[in-house]
Formats: structure tokens, C-alpha cells, sequence
């Protein structure tokens, strides 16, 4: 598009000469422009905000995964008779600490779990535990032995479901 001067253009303040195709921002368009960033703006802090708590919740539940691979191990262990564990345990660890500082497994030390994960939910190393003679709906630990792990986060998921009850 070719820049044409207008007939009525002649100079303008300070000797500027005007073109017909010359023009700026007007301040509507410059509003509605900010404004249509903000509403784009405004629509990615949700996601970003699900995002994180998709990652807390990924993070939660390989960590629950992790802990009762370990407690299932300890238990086979212990059904092939390969350590002495007491008779109404059930073949279950006493608590996750025996997961971490292992067991003597023919004057062996075998360890089930590195360290007891950080509850992504709660920002702390404390679990909900069960044992085999706790109720299934139970949010209190007998103490016999560890049989399940769980969240003692309250909070829901984005499922819907509450994450104690993972």
C-alpha cells in the first residue's frame, strides 16, 4: 500500500508533514488490547494452580505406591520364614521405621525403603497407618502392625475423592 498526502495535509504543528495511511494507537484500542491480555492472562493462573496439585497428587500417589511395595515385600520375607517376626503381627512390619532400618534376613541387613517419603499433601514424613486388626474404615492406628499406609491430608483431589482415603 503506497503512502498518498493528502491535499488538505500540508504542514502540521512544527512542520511535520501528515500522511493519510500515518496513524497510532488510539487509547480504546490500547485498553482493549490490555484487556484482552488480562482475560488470557487470568484463564492460565487456573491451570497453572491444577497443574501443581496434578504433580502433588502424581507425587502422592507413587509415594503410597513405593510404601506398600515395601511393606508387601517385607511381608513375603516373612511368610518364607526368612526373619523372626512376632506371632500376632500377622507377618507385617511393626512400623515403617523397620522398612527403613531394615531387617537381618541370615546374617544379612535388608532394607525395604531408603527413607520414609515426605506426605506431599501435608509437607511432613507422618502417615495414617492401619494394621491388619484395625476396621477398614479406621482413621486410627492399633499399633500391632502396619498393614496399609494412607494421606492424613483432609483434602480432596481432583477426582473428588479425599486423599486419606488413597
Amino acid at each position: 500500500m503506497l503512502l498518498r498526502r493528502t491535499r488538505k495535509s500540508g504542514l502540521r504543528g512544527g512542520g511535520r508533514k501528515a500522511f493519510a495511511g500515518e496513524a497510532g494507537l488510539s487509547l480504546v484500542e490500547l485498553i482493549v488490547t490490555v484487556a484482552i491480555l488480562a482475560i488470557l492472562a487470568s484463564a492460565a493462573v487456573p491451570l497453572a494452580r491444577f497443574r501443581a496439585q496434578r504433580e502433588k497428587e502424581k507425587e502422592l500417589r507413587y509415594d503410597l505406591w513405593q510404601m506398600r511395595a515395601a511393606i508387601d515385600r517385607y511381608k513375603d520375607d516373612a511368610d518364607q520364614m526368612k526373619f523372626q517376626v512376632k506371632l500376632d503381627s500377622f507377618g507385617y512390619p511393626p512400623d515403617l521405621n523397620t522398612l527403613v532400618n531394615g531387617v537381618d534376613e541370615q546374617g544379612k541387613k535388608v532394607k525395604f525403603l531408603r527413607r520414609i517419603p515426605v506426605d506431599p499433601m501435608t509437607g511432613q514424613a507422618d502417615w495414617g497407618m492401619r494394621s491388619m486388626q484395625d476396621d477398614a474404615d479406621s482413621d486410627s492406628w492399633g499399633g500391632q502392625n502396619v498393614f496399609d499406609v494412607h494421606s492424613k491430608s483432609q483434602g480432596t483431589a481432583l477426582d473428588g475423592t479425599r486423599y486419606s482415603d488413597w
